[in-house]
């Protein structure tokens, strides 16, 4: 008997295809079998079941399909992991930073002129005091401050703050600024018993900002890397003469020396799609960490008898993970390990917030007679007179995937500008956050002939990077100082040896829009036009604004005639706000002059357009025919 070859369509993809050619294929091979097609006849309800079923696995195919590309990828879990692949660590939250004055009253010492503070009151406070400011949030300093100590690296600023009944100083008024940074301190012990190849923990907070320290109860320090495989890390040792003896006369400029260690004891960490962190140790269960468990080649061989080699090592291919190449596992030990929770946008706290002290400590113990140290210690108080910038979540799906294809094309390095700007939005969170960055050459004034007026030349060498932080509503802000410096220092790290970056604030541009709408007949006037009021805020959202971005005003209007219930947009408005007693930035802009062709146009410095109160700064009126 002859068979027939059949012509199966591999190209179906939906129920209706499926369907049509399990019914076609019936009739042109089953002929004399089957021929009722009816709607209701059995036969129909198998083709359907069985085109219900190929429709079902189509989806699923197309779906694990799409899941395992970074750039069409869906699910959290699946970005998360091809992010990893592609190198790139996700942006846990990250916590704010700031300045904060910190003082203290000194009594004073001696008579009329010679009147003077006494410094043996002079307080030395602590590195971690914690610190509360605005929203509950907790700050902890991360320095230590000194009192007596006044050099133009750590100044000291001494005024009068109470006199006696006869005009003498009592008191003087002690300040310093520390540095600060948001977050609480956890700490977490673990035991481990039989070593595990690449046994792992989960920390069981969802708003962990980086992890301190890993110490074992053998008092060895656990090492955090990028992968398993990286057997060396970074450490700085601080530069005394037991340290380095040629070294340590440098210690007054250079405080501490950066040297390699090498460290069998290492981690890696990895952000599930909880959102919870997982630390994953290394394989390795040999006591000597520098054991390598590679045979001598001599002595291995395949056990063929036609050759003199034969195998007198036993190879076991999993032999070649117990070893230092991939870190060891914790062996009958228990771990203590320190991190941080906290940081988020609602740490970014506003000026003259952090103003209550929680816990502080102090090293000086010795009270002296005629002021008590201890009413000296209550009169240490805090302020914060430039608000803390750089919190913000943890990345979004969107942001993940975006950066890590962004990372991924930096490979490690900062050439073109987009380097720079991928590298600004990869600072590890604990040094602070960039909300926005935009990077453009430097220019300069020729000033080698004042004969003639001055032109702008450009410098190839430099490169001008505007930024902008978040305050604690999402709003545009400068980055203050510390965030400054910690993002310079971050970036000179990628950066070229002639590259030069100078970090400058972006202009913030306060706007506001006035438009009105005719709605269509037989739809409520108010729904419509709170949508397009919706519509507003989400495209004027912090999030997609960007510095020197125009703004289409043409697009703006169809987007809202694109609205349910809209028949047209009668009017539609830009406006600057800069009022500053109405907490807008202040930044005067002529906004009629900047729009050419329905768009309208930043200035020449770099700028961002910002609706700083969209429940106000957003106006909406329904007229009609």
């Amino acid at each position: 008997m002859e068979i027939v070859k059949k012509d199966v369509k591999y190209l179906n993809k939906d129920f209706g295809q499926f369907r049509q050619n399990l019914i076609n294929f019936a009739k042109n091979y089953f002929p004399d079998t089957y021929s009722d097609f009816n709607e209701t006849s059995p036969g129909m309800m198998f083709i359907e079941m069985a085109s219900y079923v190929g429709d079902v696995l189509s989806f699923y195919n197309d779906q694990s399909f799409k899941e395992n590309l970074l750039n069409s990828a869906q699910e959290n879990s699946s970005v998360l992991q091809l992010a990893q692949l592609f190198g790139y660590k996700s942006k846990l939250n990250s916590p704010a930073t700031c300045m904060v004055d910190i003082f203290q009253l000194v009594p004073a010492i001696g008579s009329g002129n010679a009147t003077k503070p006494d410094y043996r009151y002079a307080l030395t406070v602590n590195e971690g005091a914690r610190l509360i400011g605005g929203n509950n949030t907790m700050f902890r300093t991360l320095a230590a401050v000194d009192f007596n100590v006044n050099s133009a690296n750590d100044p000291l600023d001494i005024s009068v703050y109470e006199l006696d009944a006869s005009g003498n100083i009592q008191y003087y008024l002690f300040k310093k600024q520390v540095p600060v940074k948001s977050g609480e301190i956890v700490t977490a012990t673990y035991t481990f018993g039989a070593p595990k190849a690449y046994d792992k923990i989960t920390l069981p907070d969802t708003n962990l900002i980086d992890i301190v320290s890993v110490v074992d109860n053998r008092g060895n320090t656990w090492y955090e890397v990028d992968y398993l495989a990286q057997d060396t890390v970074f450490e700085d040792i601080l530069n005394v003469k037991f340290s380095d003896e040629a070294l340590s006369e440098y210690k007054s400029t250079v405080p501490y020396i950066l040297k390699l260690r090498r460290t069998p004891r290492r981690f890696i960490t990895r952000t599930k799609d909880n959102s919870k962190t997982e630390i994953i140790f290394g394989s390795g269960i040999s006591s000597d960490a520098d054991e390598e468990l590679i045979p001598n080649p001599k002595n291995v061989g395949m056990g063929l008898e036609y050759l003199n080699r034969t195998t007198t090592t036993n190879i076991d291919p999993s032999n070649f993970l117990r070893t230092r190449t991939y870190g060891l596992a914790p062996d009958n030990i228990s771990l203590t390990i320190t991190y941080t929770v906290g940081g988020g946008i609602k740490d970014n706290v506003v000026v003259n917030s952090i103003n209550a002290i929680d816990t502080i400590s102090y090293n000086n113990s010795v009270n002296y007679t005629g002021v008590d140290l201890t009413y000296v210690k209550s009169t240490v108080a805090v302020n914060n007179p430039i608000p803390a910038v750089g919190g913000l979540e943890k990345e979004n799906i969107e942001s993940l995937r975006q950066n890590a294809m962004a990372s991924f094309a930096a490979q490690n390095r900062a050439i073109t500008r987009e380097d720079y700007i991928v590298r600004c939005y990869s600072m590890p969170k604990k040094f602070g956050s960039v909300a926005k960055a935009y990077i453009i050459g430097d220019s300069q004034q020729d000033t080698s002939d004042v004969t003639y007026p001055r032109e702008t030349i450009g410098n190839p060498m430099a490169l001008n990077l505007y930024t902008l932080g978040y305050d604690n509503s999402k709003r545009f802000i400068p980055l203050n100082p510390a965030l400054k410096q910690n993002l310079r220092t971050y970036l000179s790290n990628f950066r070229m040896l002639t590259d030069a970056i100078n970090i400058k604030e972006a202009h913030i541009i306060n706007i506001g829009i006035d438009f009105e709408i005719i709605p269509r007949p037989r739809y409520n006037s108010n729904e419509v036009l709170l949508r397009c009021i919706n519509l507003l805020k989400q495209l004027f959202s912090n999030d997609l604004m960007q510095i020197n971005m125009p703004i289409n005003i043409s697009n703006l209007m169809t987007e809202v005639d694109k609205v349910e219930g809209v028949q047209s947009v009668s009017k539609f408005e830009i406006t600057n706000l800069y009022d500053l007693t109405q907490g807008y930035v202040g930044n005067l802009y002529e906004i009629e002059t900047a729009i050419k062709n329905n768009i309208l146009y930043p200035s020449l410095d770099p700028s961002i357009f910002e609706i700083r109160f969209p429940n106000s700064d957003i106006k909406g009126k329904v007229v009609s025919n």
